[in-house]
């Protein structure tokens, strides 16, 4: 297929079904396109050459539904879309198979950039840096503060031992991918669960929350603002506090230069770790006394999915730039947990 008609988005069933239920959206013929950088599901623009719009789908060959749900995405960013909460308008939700081949979403397209590493950040300077990250922990604070009840997610998860289940959800995917001694995850994983907190009230968690997955953009009042928070396929309702220590966890340098995973840490003016955790408590009101668990669980967390991949290389599944050194990697964020969880 030609880069105006990727795989997976068979354009002239799409825009047969677009002009049936949303009448007038579309003037013309569609072309899409795929986003690149999608870690899980696809993402992609479509245009009419006036409009833009995205379209979010399953990996194409998908098996496990659950773990790509159309309708529970489309479900979250229809609730928080009349929220303090900045997402993209969803516009369309098609279960029927036969359009796409796999059940998707059409949502508006959102202006703005996602920063993924140090890198892209410095163009920018310290204080739009310094801005842009603490907007992060702000819009944190407002999915925070989001009843679920009130916006009809009531039922959208189970927060009662939710932490439970995330660490033993995690220790049977590491035993999923053991093909090498990995000194310390064991500790760290074992440590996590003897000192397992106690939850504060459960929110609707994003699961992934972090600065390449918000749009930045211009502000009405100028400055920058977050256009967007992208991504909620993890979503759920469970403690808000694993959103934190993953936001903590992305804003500590791992000290390795040329990494194939990177933090935004070392760009200049990015805020340190305690200014965001202050921030995050005096706004949202939060006890965060138990932040160094969180920010470990994310640091054994990330470990785990990153010796999937490297178990995945090593089996010839996964090929790609970068991928041969994820394997290096994993240590590192065994040391980062172990080190965390004995400062806290």
């Amino acid at each position: 297929m030609s880069a105006d008609h990727p795989p997976g988005l068979d354009l002239d069933r799409l825009r047969a079904l677009l002009e049936r239920e949303r009448p007038g959206l579309v003037n013309g013929p569609l072309t899409g396109r795929l986003i690149e950088g999608g870690r899980s599901n696809l993402t992609y623009t479509l245009s009419d050459g006036t409009s833009k719009w995205v379209v979010r789908r399953p990996p194409l060959g998908h098996v496990l539904a659950t773990a790509h749900d159309m309708k529970r995405e489309h479900r979250v960013i229809s609730a928080l879309h009349p929220t303090r909460v900045p997402v993209p308008r969803p516009l369309l939700l098609c279960e029927d198979e036969e359009v796409l081949g796999a059940p998707f979403y059409v949502m508006e397209f959102v202006e703005g950039t996602p920063y993924r590493t140090a890198g892209q950040l410095a163009p920018l300077g310290p204080e739009r840096t310094r801005n842009a990250v603490l907007s992060l922990v702000d819009t944190l604070v407002e999915l925070h503060a989001v009843d679920p009840a009130e916006v009809g997610l009531a039922d959208f998860g189970r927060p009662e031992g939710f932490l439970d289940r995330q660490l033993r959800r995690w220790g049977k995917q590491l035993d999923a991918s053991r093909n090498r001694d990995l000194a310390g995850i064991d500790e760290l994983h074992a440590a996590l669960g003897r000192a397992l907190p106690v939850s504060p009230a459960p929110a609707v968690v994003h699961g992934d929350y972090r600065l390449d997955n918000v749009l930045i953009g211009p502000a009405a009042e100028g400055g920058d603002a977050i256009k967007a928070v992208l991504d909620w396929e993890m979503s759920t309702l469970g403690d808000p506090l694993t959103d934190l220590g993953l936001l903590v966890m992305y804003s500590r340098p791992l000290g390795m230069p040329d990494s194939p995973v990177s933090t935004t840490a070392e760009a200049p003016g990015h805020p340190d770790p305690r200014e965001l955790i202050e921030r995050y408590a005096a706004r949202s009101g939060r006890d965060v006394s138990a932040v160094s668990w969180y920010t470990a669980f994310a640091w054994f967390k990330l470990a785990v999915i990153l010796e999937g991949i490297h178990y995945r290389y090593t089996l010839g599944q996964t090929v790609g730039r970068g991928f041969d050194r994820i394997g290096d990697l994993v240590p590192v964020f065994i040391h980062h947990g172990l080190t965390t969880l004995q400062e806290g």
